[in-house]
């Protein structure tokens, strides 16, 4: 049967997320932006080196390498990484984050001229007037850092993104003489930030729609907009959508979430919402590879309910689930398996639906647990793994399983 014949899908009546008049772009903050996180361990360099490689390959267009004037022991990893772009040839562009001081900004210029490559500077002042009454900030002060810091760049001969911290909490006309000064100085792009994850998805879209009307006030061309989300209020992949639907061209996110307080916009998660709704077609197999060293780089376990690469996300022990995933896989439909119980379909990242034996299986889970491994699944052995199951508060592991058969076949044999 077709897919449409099973799937009666209402993501797509009445009101539909169509995919954007413009390639998608996506900007990975891992390695500086998820490493701010308090419980994070900094990787090791060959660690940075790796997931550098990984987003290259799941299709990222550009990576925050780091910020170098935080300090000598930061610049040489962003030099390292720099150079690891250029000598691979990799597709991947990599940029920087600088304040609106010079003295930040000029490490990146001398590591972009030392390694060959162009890095752009994304400069960044926080916005919102409480960012303002705290670091008793003026109007004029936050105009002149920009005006500054850009133009700086700028004559370097480096690309800039514009950052304001905290934009969703920003007054509309403190944003809009920033946003005109920035791209008056140069700027290629305007960051929109939900610094403090404070955003539904309508003020996303608000924010968006308001910085397009401000780059078509200022008549140039060829200024796009990002988003920069946190996960504060659980919306920042929705936000990210919605930002993207009212015009953003690129979108930032994290390994695993990684980041400030409950971290950054999940790229993975992102990847696959993107890829379900059709607006990208990555190749996101390395999805699994890339949250794993992510998770194990920096320490920060994934939960095993985590979606997609989590280790229960295509995992069932339950009866009426297993089941029926069973019965798919038993009509050699792999396709049906891997959607009669799931929304995302393991192997679109390179996984398979996977059934458990625990207190709430059925005889079929142990069947096909059995005959997965190349087990006969004899009616005793069944029936012994199932007693097993019933007595335990938990799933069975590979090896309880194991020992419960061996057993009955060595009492069966008269050993």
């Amino acid at each position: 049967m077709e897919s449409n014949d099973l799937i009666y899908d209402w993501n797509e009546q009445g009101e539909r997320w169509d995919p954007p008049p413009f390639k998608i772009a996506l900007d990975d903050e891992t390695l500086r932006d998820g490493l701010q996180s308090p419980s994070v361990r900094t990787p090791a360099i060959e660690d940075k080196l790796r997931l550098l490689h990984l987003m290259d390959q799941l299709g990222i267009d550009t990576a925050d390498i780091g910020l170098p004037g935080a300090g000598p022991h930061v610049a040489a990893d962003v030099r390292r990484l720099a150079k690891e772009i250029a000598d691979h040839k990799l597709a991947i562009h990599a940029n920087c984050a600088a304040r609106t001081l010079e003295q930040d900004i000029t490490p990146v210029v001398e590591i972009s001229q030392s390694v060959g490559i162009p890095i752009e500077v994304c400069t960044f002042i926080g916005s919102s007037p409480i960012r303002q009454y705290a670091e008793d900030w003026t109007v004029e002060v936050m105009l002149r850092h920009t005006e500054n810091a850009v133009r700086f760049a700028v004559d370097h001969g480096l690309p800039v993104m514009y950052v304001t911290e905290d934009t969703v909490r920003g007054h509309p006309e403190t944003l809009r003489r920033l946003f005109l000064t920035a791209i008056r100085a140069g700027a290629a792009r305007l960051c929109l930030c939900d610094t403090v994850g404070h955003a539904t998805p309508a003020g996303a879209a608000n924010l968006v729609r308001f910085a397009r009307q401000v780059v078509l006030e200022s008549g140039a061309v060829n200024v796009e907009l990002d988003w920069h989300g946190h996960c504060d209020r659980g919306l920042a992949v929705v936000n990210t959508l919605a930002a993207i639907r009212a015009g953003a061209t690129r979108v930032h996110g994290c390994a695993i979430g990684l980041g400030e307080r409950v971290g950054n916009t999940p790229m993975d998660q992102l990847l696959v919402n993107l890829k379900l709704l059709g607006w990208i077609d990555h190749d996101l197999a390395s999805l699994g590879e890339y949250c794993e060293l992510a998770s194990r780089a920096t320490g920060v376990g994934i939960p095993p309910n985590y979606p997609a690469v989590g280790r229960d996300a295509f995992r069932t022990g339950t009866g009426v689930h297993a089941a029926a995933v069973i019965k798919a896989y038993q009509k050699g439909e792999d396709w049906l398996a891997d959607r009669v119980y799931s929304g995302v379909p393991a192997s679109m990242i390179g996984r398979r639906q996977e059934i458990e034996v625990g207190p709430m299986s059925g005889k079929s889970n142990v069947e096909y647990w059995l005959r997965s491994r190349g087990i006969e699944p004899t009616s005793a052995r069944v029936d012994a793994v199932f007693a097993r199951a019933k007595t335990v508060d938990r799933v069975l592991s590979d090896d309880e399983i194991r020992v419960v058969v061996e057993m009955l076949d060595a009492s069966r044999s008269g050993r």
